[in-house]
């Protein structure tokens, strides 16, 4: 520590200090908390993502069990396709806009995982179930 300021390292040592688990991708689940406590044990239940089974905890937002899946990318912009993905986190803004169940604009920051649940990353303002089978011609 130089002059009271903590380098990357230790700061990050501290935070993944036995109250964390991460893979790969460097996304990291808070396990314990040092003012909550513990998280209480929660069945996993699978859902897909663009076709990917992926794991979360029963009732989490759809947003969390993504990015501790190490996903980063939930949207992209109409005109340019700039990816977007988490921002505020209440449900204030468009950035965590995704397609659930063939409903588009649902803000993952928001909507609870649950078993079987088909979510899709959103481009641009996002289709609806029915735009798609007209685009199939059924």
């Amino acid at each position: 520590m130089i002059s009271g300021v903590r380098d990357d390292a230790q700061l990050w040592e501290s935070i993944l200090d036995g109250r964390g688990e991460s893979d790969d991708f460097g996304a990291t689940r808070v396990t314990s908390h040092p003012i909550l406590g513990d998280l209480p044990p929660v069945p996993l239940v699978e859902f897909t993502f663009d076709g990917a089974v992926v794991s979360g905890r029963d009732g989490e937002p759809i947003a969390a069990a993504l990015f501790a899946a190490g996903y980063r990318v939930l949207r992209t912009m109409p005109r340019f396709g700039d990816a977007r993905g988490g921002y505020c986190m209440i449900g204030r803004c468009t950035d965590c806009l995704v397609i659930v169940d063939g409903f588009p604009n649902v803000p993952a920051c928001r909507m609870p995982v649950s078993a079987g649940q088909v979510v899709r990353t959103q481009h641009g303002l996002g289709e609806t179930a029915s735009d798609e089978t007209a685009e199939r011609g059924n």
